[in-house]
């Protein structure tokens, strides 16, 4: 079977143009979205739940939950229910402890999202906005300057199955080199720790890495890495989902004005990033120091924000994508997706700004 390249199964996406837009009008949207949530369920000082536990990562790509907890726009929202945050490092660590009841609602990659969606039966989850769009790349050691470079080389991705290991072998595939989720082929991709690809790349053990900013950027402020491919090439308009918030299906179920008031919080949250782009990099760092125990370089973190697009949008339409590349890829299962989206919550703050409701692809399974 011949494997088409990531622009040409988008290409065939009727929503598209949509979704390309979507990045473009983000200050403008979100600013309306944020006013509109300050009047949401959590504004009455009351929810139906006790506490709301929440898990995200200490990653730029998180930029709206560092910035929500920070400023407080999330509590705020949720009123009378607590809110309590937890920190992961990565995806699938979230995910169990959302399988397992450990946590309600989290920032995750598209990838983990899905396969929990799947292999649970549709039973797990549902994604009730988008975080972040972009700021993913490829960056390389000196020499490698296309894809025919890379043969034989190693390459380090943050987790097997992640979005951005997905991300590289799709690239790779279309590029003729394979790979295999058990190492070896053309290109070797070791899993790796964010922090530990960094020390392997400045040490030469390594080619380059598929990674998320922060760590792109770091690696090619502090190590002298290239970027080969900044995924957002990719995709039409540099749209593409890097963080959604989800939450847990029971807890979705059995708190419904919890979750509404986490939506309005964390549209509220990006609204802020929009309006206050000066204060935006001494919060983010107050919130890494604190999570991950010391602050970026103001370098590092200026080249990282720049790459990043907080967004409510989920790009629904590029999640049937993501799920066919991981799936060729060796690193997920196929399933049906109907279903995994319930942006009920994200309409109403959507509505009440006197916005359309952001498009769902037809993956919607709640109320709209």
């Amino acid at each position: 079977m011949t494997r088409r390249g990531l622009g040409a199964q988008l290409g065939e996406l009727v929503a598209g143009v949509a979704v390309a837009a979507a990045i473009v009008i983000v200050p403008v949207v979100i600013g309306s979205v944020g006013r509109a949530a300050a009047e949401g369920p959590g504004a009455a000082g009351a929810t139906d739940a006790a506490a709301l536990r929440l898990g995200y990562f200490a990653n730029v790509t998180h930029l709206p939950a560092l910035v929500g907890l920070e400023t407080g726009a999330i509590a705020d929202e949720l009123g009378a229910t607590a809110l309590e945050p937890q920190a992961f490092n990565a995806g699938p660590a979230a995910v169990e402890a959302l399988s397992a009841g450990a946590i309600d609602a989290a920032y995750l990659g598209p990838s983990p999202a899905i396969n929990s969606f799947v292999q649970s039966g549709g039973t797990s989850l549902r994604i009730v906005a988008g975080a972040v769009g972009g700021g993913a790349a490829l960056v390389v050691r000196d020499g490698i300057d296309d894809a025919d470079d890379l043969r034989g080389a190693t390459l380090a991705t943050p987790q097997l199955g992640n979005t951005q290991d997905v991300a590289l072998r799709t690239w790779l595939a279309d590029h003729d080199l394979e790979t295999s989720p058990t190492g070896g082929g053309d290109v070797d991709i070791v899993p790796t720790d964010n922090a530990r690809t960094l020390q392997l790349f400045t040490t030469g053990a390594i080619d380059g890495a598929w990674l998320p900013e922060p760590w792109a950027s770091r690696l090619v402020i502090e190590a002298g890495a290239n970027v080969l491919v900044d995924e957002a090439e990719l995709w039409p308009g540099g749209a593409f989902p890097t963080t959604l918030l989800v939450v847990r299906a029971e807890y979705l179920e059995a708190h419904p004005d919890a979750v509404a008031a986490l939506v309005a919080g964390h549209a509220a949250s990006v609204d802020w990033i929009s309006t206050h782009p000066d204060e935006v990099p001494a919060l983010v760092n107050a919130r890494l120091a604190a999570d991950a125990g010391a602050p970026l370089p103001d370098a590092v973190l200026e080249r990282a924000l720049a790459h990043v697009a907080p967004t409510v949008d989920p790009f629904a339409a590029a999640l049937p994508v993501l799920q066919r590349n991981a799936v060729a890829a060796g690193t997920a299962e196929a399933g049906d997706l109907a279903g995994i989206l319930d942006l009920g919550p994200l309409d109403a703050v959507q509505a009440g700004a006197g916005l359309d409701p952001i498009d769902d692809a037809g993956l919607d399974g709640g109320a709209r």
